[in-house]
């Protein structure tokens, strides 16, 4: 073949591999731009990962446009930091694959499950004896201990922190909530007498007890980071819901479940709402926030002041 024809054959060939890059590097591209997105929401539609996806469409346009032998480096360099991002723990290609799925999910797959709440429209459920136990019970919840609120804020860093720009405060207690159910070992009380660890005493032992410890501990170290969070009483069982505000809110909070516990198969986000108020639950019976309710038999509601 004449020089000529080699050329252009070796161009054409640098054009198709250059825009299978430029391709390529959309897909890891928008959820890296989509973490410093605000929640969008249209509708019940969240489409901030569409858009992020839209400004990766422009920026690889104007990398083709200005630097077009840049791209396939520039995409060559993006894997190289998150293959090593994936050894340390920090934005890698789990990230983006998880960011995929979560818009699968919110849009598509995710389902909400209200359940009916008794519990703030009962009065008659608070007699002389659940006022005793509420008291005791709000005694304990000591979120301004010290000892509390440095163990908080230190585990409120230990998971997604690359996306608290998106989330803000809904990284930190979700950073806390996953660390404390993981860590958590069921100890159970002394037959015929029940015993309510302050989250000092949990901490300090390891994170062992009951289910009334755990919601102790769970509610008293999410207020100690800034969270507004109460105690419900069950039929032989104590969970902690925290606080999501309107609906708006709790879209915001179910996408930012889904993104963070997608990997534990999501289908149902389990919540009680009451004059358009927004509790989700935290119990330690699940694996992610929002988990199934144990039962409605509630004997109890523990507000903490």
């Amino acid at each position: 073949m004449s020089p000529e024809v080699i050329k252009k054959h070796y161009i054409t060939t640098q054009e198709i591999i250059t825009r299978i890059a430029g391709v390529l590097f959309l897909i890891p591209l928008a959820p890296f731009i989509c973490r410093f997105i605000p929640p969008v929401f249209i509708g019940s539609w969240n489409i901030d990962l569409i858009i992020a996806f839209l400004i990766s469409i422009v920026i690889v346009r104007l990398m083709m446009w200005l630097v077009k032998p840049m791209v396939l480096p520039a995409l060559l360099i993006v894997c190289g930091i998150f293959a090593y991002n994936l050894f340390n723990h920090r934005y890698s290609f789990r990230n983006v694959t998880t960011s995929y799925k979560a818009l699968v999910n919110q849009n598509w797959q995710g389902r909400e499950e209200k359940q009916t709440d008794v519990i703030s429209f009962n009065p008659h459920l608070f007699e002389n004896a659940e006022e005793r136990v509420s008291r005791l019970v709000t005694e304990k919840v000591q979120y301004k201990d010290s000892l509390v609120r440095n163990f908080s804020v230190k585990h409120s860093l230990e998971y997604f922190d690359d996306y608290h720009y998106k989330y803000q405060e809904l990284a930190r207690y979700f950073s806390l909530f996953k660390y404390i159910n993981t860590s958590f070992k069921y100890v159970s009380d002394a037959q015929r007498d029940e015993y309510y660890a302050t989250p000092r005493e949990t901490i300090q032992n390891g994170l062992g007890g009951d289910c009334d410890d755990h919601s102790i501990l769970m509610a008293a170290c999410l207020m100690s980071i800034g969270a507004k969070c109460r105690l419900i009483i069950v039929e032989g069982h104590m969970y902690p819901e925290m606080y999501v505000g309107d609906k708006k809110k709790f879209d915001i909070m179910q996408q930012a479940i889904i993104q963070f516990f997608g990997e534990a198969g999501i289908d149902r986000i389990y919540y009680h709402e009451n004059n358009g108020e927004y509790w989700i639950n935290l119990d330690y019976t699940s694996d992610h926030p929002g988990g199934r309710y144990m039962n409605d038999n509630v004997k109890l509601l523990i507000n903490i002041p």
